[in-house]
This record gives structure tokens, sequence and C-alpha cells, in this order.
């Protein structure tokens, strides 16, 4: 993996995003390369909008479509709404498990957990981000999505029939509709068993939709939890207990297997297939020779839980949207 960083001249912010590519790839072998931008002409044959910009392999995973090259000053808006003039640790261990993961396709890498690299907290624009809360609430606390009642009652707050806002977050893929417009899932949650399931400290049973989404749970609820999956090629139980945000799996030897089978798509169908618990990185490679139509791989249990938290961590919080970059520093 080559890890591209590029500035303007003493940049304030420079010190702070090499500092956290560091830290997030923590030992893993990257070669990192620190480029300092002259000019405009410069930063649009680099790639650069806006310093610092991280490039992973030649690509910016942070890109803001619409952003035009410029050595202005970059700002970046972390799955969490925070703002701060450098990619977050979590936001690169995002980026990095992204290119690590491969790409089969012509465009993107494989991303779909989370959007392309959008996140899975939904704007604030038209009442989507109080609806998608709200059902997520719902789910947390009661293991079911509101009721068409509740729905009505949240979205009328922004002046709109609650079946239009359910339609939008769908089409975002937020969430999943049935045939009928019943809610089927709203990431992480499933409304329907699955393999995942996920026992929350107060009592509640919840169903995940994947093994990365049921390893986001404990830390969007900040609530203690214990996963229970199966290894889908021997049958063995697997089992994730999260304690004051510290997890234990069972057995150690545990792994999760990343992958989606096509580049486009909602991540219920091409990808929640492919993100599974597995005992070992054996039984993984068996699956993956057994569903030659995805593509992907096994990862470790601290890219997993990274992924996870990354993905999901912020669907609670509120956070409202900025620009990207802009100001010359």
């Amino acid at each position: 993996m080559r890890i591209t960083l590029l500035t303007v001249p003493d940049c304030p912010n420079a010190p702070l995003a090499r500092e956290r590519i560091d830290q997030a790839l923590d030992g893993q072998a990257a070669e990192v390369e620190l480029i300092e931008v002259a000019d405009e002409a410069q930063s649009a044959r680099l790639g650069m909008t806006g310093s610092p910009t991280v490039l992973v392999d030649g690509t910016d995973p942070f890109a803001v479509p619409g952003v035009a090259a410029s050595v202005s000053c970059r700002l970046y808006r972390g799955l969490d709404g925070r703002i701060e003039g450098a990619p977050s640790v979590a936001d690169l261990q995002r980026a990095f498990y992204v290119a690590e993961a491969g790409e089969d396709c012509d465009g993107p890498p494989m991303d779909a957990a989370g959007r392309g690299g959008r996140g899975r907290l939904a704007p604030v624009t038209g009442g989507l981000r109080a609806l998608q809360q709200a059902i997520l609430r719902s789910f947390a606390t009661t293991g079911h999505a509101l009721e068409p009642a509740d729905l009505e009652q949240v979205a009328s707050a922004s002046g709109r029939d609650f079946r239009e806002v359910l339609a939008d977050l769908a089409a975002e893929d937020f969430l999943t509709l049935d045939d009928q417009g019943h809610i089927q899932a709203a990431y992480p949650f499933s409304a329907s068993p699955t393999a995942h399931r996920v026992d929350l400290a107060h009592g509640t049973e919840v169903w995940a939709m994947c093994a990365i989404d049921a390893l986001g749970i404990p830390g969007m609820l900040g609530t203690d939890a214990v996963i229970t999956s199966a290894d889908p090629v021997t049958g063995e139980t697997i089992t994730v207990t999260s304690i004051g945000g510290h997890l234990t799996w069972q057995p150690s030897t545990a792994v999760v297997y990343a992958g989606q089978r096509s580049c486009t798509g909602p991540a219920a169908d091409i990808a929640c297939g492919a993100l599974n618990f597995f005992t070992g990185r054996r039984t993984a490679r068996t699956w993956a020779k057994q569903h030659p139509d995805f593509t992907g791989k096994a990862i470790d249990q601290t890219h997993a839980e990274v992924l996870g938290r990354s993905v999901f961590g912020s669907l609670l919080t509120e956070a409202e949207p900025v620009q990207a970059s802009g100001t010359r520093p």
C-alpha cells in the first residue's frame, strides 16, 4: 500500500496528518511519501483538493464531489461529525482497510458497508436523519422498527409524509424496504432473524445484518453486548463479548471475511452475505472458494472492530454538514 501526503509548505495540519497516518498504520507495512505542493497547477496534477490531502494508492478516499484542486486549507468531517484539519485515525484505518481489501471494479474500492466512503449517517435535510435515528433507537430498545403511526409523527416534524422519507432513505441505502414499504433493515439492524444475534446489556435481543454491523452495535449504543454467530462452513459457534468497549472473541482465532459480490447496489444485496464470522482463516478460505461470486478477504479482529466502529459508531450523534475545504492556510 502506498500513502502520499500532499501539503503546502508550512501547512499547520501536516504534522497532525502524518502523526495520524502512523497511528492508523500501527506497524502495518506501507510506503509513506510526503510531497510539498507549490502551486495550483501542481495541485491539479497530483490531485490535491486542499492541504493536507491523503492519497492511498493514488486515490483520495476522502474526496468530496465537485471540490476542485487547490492549495487552500482542507477541513475534514469525521463520521462522528467533528471538524478537524486532518482525517481521524479511525477514518484513516477504514481507508487503509478498503485499500488492502482489494478492488475488483472499475470504480471506488470495495466499501459497501460504508457506502463508498459516504458513511451511514443520513443527512439532516428532508427529515432523513431524524427518522433514521428514531428507527435505530426503536430497534435498540424494542428489537423492532417503529410502527407507522410513530414514523408519521417523526416525519411530520419535517413537513413530509413518512413514506416519502423512508423511500429517500432506501434510495440512499440507509435502510431497505419490502414490496409493501415495510422496513426490512436499518443498518446495522435487521427486522428479521439473521446469523448474527446481538444480546444487549439491558435485555433486548437484536439481529445484525452482517458481522461488521454486529461489531458496530455496542459502540453505536454505548452499551455492553454479546454477539453470537456461527461459522458458515463448520457451524461452530463464535461469540464476541463487548464489556466497557473491550471486545473478547471466542475462539481467539476467529476472523471476519469482508467482501462483496459486485460494484454497485445496496449493501444488503451485494455485501451482507459475504460479511461473516469464521473460526479461523482456514474456514474463511474454504468459504471463499465455495463462493467465487464474492470478492474479498479475511480480516483480523482488530481491523474488523475498527471497521464496525468507524461505520456505525456515530449514527446516533447529531452533526450538521459543513464545507470540506476552502480557506487558505
